[in-house]
């Protein structure tokens, strides 16, 4: 009879990998990233414990979407108070945040939990080709 192993926290070795999106449908490799943070590309997944690895992202201004979403979609954000919906097309955030379409994204496909957020720290964007993380020398990710 064989033992099902479950991981404990601290004990899940994470390693960090670097994805370019460059040309990547941002939907598809959302799911892939979000796949990742949480651990579920791992044998030693576990539901209840943060297993995932560090996820580097590069060149996120040049994430494509398909059919006319670029000209259609809509992110919306309300502050709290009344009448005060915020609204911002993919054309505008693409131009000044395309960081936050990635994050955005992630964010929705994790946990709605304590545990969810903290695998959202693990995800890193950057604009361009540079990153700051070189030191931990993420491996490439394969699509």
């Amino acid at each position: 009879m064989t033992t099902t192993t479950l991981a404990k926290p601290g004990h899940v070795g994470a390693k960090w990998v670097l994805v370019d999106v460059q040309g990547e449908i941002l939907g598809r490799i959302a799911t892939r990233i979000a796949t990742m943070l949480m651990g579920k590309h791992k044998p030693t997944y576990t539901p209840h414990t943060d297993t995932g690895d560090f996820v580097v992202v590069i060149n996120a201004e040049k994430v494509a979407v398909t059919g006319r979403k670029a000209q259609q979609k809509v992110y919306r954000h309300h502050t709290g108070f009344i009448g005060s919906l915020k609204t911002r097309p993919y054309y505008e955030m693409i131009e000044t945040h395309p960081e936050e379409i990635i994050e955005l994204a992630v964010r929705r496909m994790l946990p709605k939990s304590k545990l969810g957020k903290q695998m959202f720290t693990k995800l890193k964007v950057f604009r361009g080709p540079a990153h700051t993380h070189a030191a931990q020398k993420p491996e490439p990710y394969k699509t």
